[in-house]
């Protein structure tokens, strides 16, 4: 919910100084660069780059000219630290160590583990919950538009171009608008379907129009930002005033408001911006760690909830995107360990090694 929110909120900060950061301005950072570019990615010498590459970088499309911005980052970090000064940022990023293809290891696999979560929660709803359940539509679809969303953040922390940033963005809005459109179904849809499928049309547009605006127009960081922010806290908003309204009525709507309160306080360790601890683990990747157990804390609270709403209740809403993966897909995961923690940090390779 509007933990997607806050993370795409701090995002867009960090990319709005992804023009230019004190490392990548600095002159000995550029001329290595150049010098690398210069010995390493043309004629033969780029053909033996690319015979020594390994698959996965080629796959994860790391090029010549990447591996020699990574090597002249850690040049220039080795002199900064050797003077004394305080490790710079480039691109608007801290300097990580990349393992195997992954710009950022942490935050890819706290990615990752937060999709994970979402599967197996949506797997044990799926089971728990009869299809014939009002809520239940709105809540699978809910469960696949944020596992599109984590997919494509583990996409981007692995590899940081063009296309995967906006991509990451775009996902995390529409998480934050399905969240709306989730509070709208469970607080006045299920008694007016026709309020629920007019907001459905309108945040369809919005979203429609938002995209369309970035990927056509401008990608307008400062818009994208107050117009998430905006919905999110509509979002957050409009949660805690039901679950108030409701705490006495049905009680586990107050696990909800640990939700929404968690997900607000989690935010905070973002502002703890800091160079990544042994060059992996930043504020960024601790947040995302964080947030993984928040999802089973969420869908039990969507469990919980099938007590609270009846089938006469009304006709099941139509979701504001309706999946279309293949049911088999969860029966194939069904059975996953809950938990895969299981990696470790290598040694990056580059032109220079």
């Amino acid at each position: 919910m509007a933990g997607r929110m806050v993370r795409l909120v701090l995002l867009v900060g960090a990319a709005a100084l992804a023009s230019g950061s004190q490392g990548d301005r600095e002159p000995v950072y550029r001329d290595c660069v150049l010098r690398c570019e210069e010995r390493n990615c043309s004629g033969g010498a780029l053909k033996h780059f690319r015979s020594r590459q390994p698959i996965y970088m080629t796959l994860a499309g790391w090029t010549c000219q990447d591996d020699c911005k990574y090597e002249c980052m850690w040049v220039t970090v080795g002199l900064y630290l050797q003077e004394g000064h305080k490790v710079p940022q480039f691109h608007g990023k801290w300097p990580f160590f990349r393992f195997l293809c992954f710009q950022e290891p942490a935050s890819a696999v706290a990615s990752f583990l937060n999709g994970l979560a979402s599967l197996v929660m949506l797997c044990r709803y799926r089971i728990s919950v009869p299809a014939s359940s009002p809520m239940y539509p709105t809540c699978v679809a809910f469960a696949w538009v944020s596992l599109n969303a984590w997919f494509w953040s583990t996409v981007f922390h692995t590899r940081d171009t063009d296309l995967t940033e906006k991509m990451d963005y775009f996902c995390a809005s529409t998480v934050i608008l399905h969240s709306v459109y989730l509070c709208c179904v469970r607080t006045v849809g299920l008694q007016r379907p026709a309020v629920a499928s007019a907001f459905r049309a309108l945040l369809l547009l919005m979203l429609t129009a938002h995209v369309s605006y970035l990927s056509l127009v401008r990608f307008d960081y400062g818009y994208n930002l107050a117009a998430n922010v905006a919905i999110g806290l509509v979002n957050a908003a409009w949660w805690l005033t039901w679950c108030l309204r409701n705490r006495q009525r049905l009680p586990h709507v107050r696990k909800c408001i640990v939700v929404v309160l968690l997900l607000q306080g989690l935010s905070l360790l973002e502002l703890l911006d800091f160079p990544p601890l042994f060059w992996v683990l930043d504020a960024h990747a601790i947040w995302h760690v964080s947030t993984i157990p928040v999802h089973v804390l969420f869908f039990s609270i969507l469990n919980l909830d099938m007590e609270g709403v009846g089938p006469e209740s009304c006709n099941p809403p139509t979701p504001l995107l309706t999946p279309t993966w293949p049911s088999q897909v969860l029966a194939s995961v069904q059975t996953w360990p809950h938990n895969i923690w299981g990696w470790k940090m290598g040694n990056p390779s580059g032109p220079w090694s």
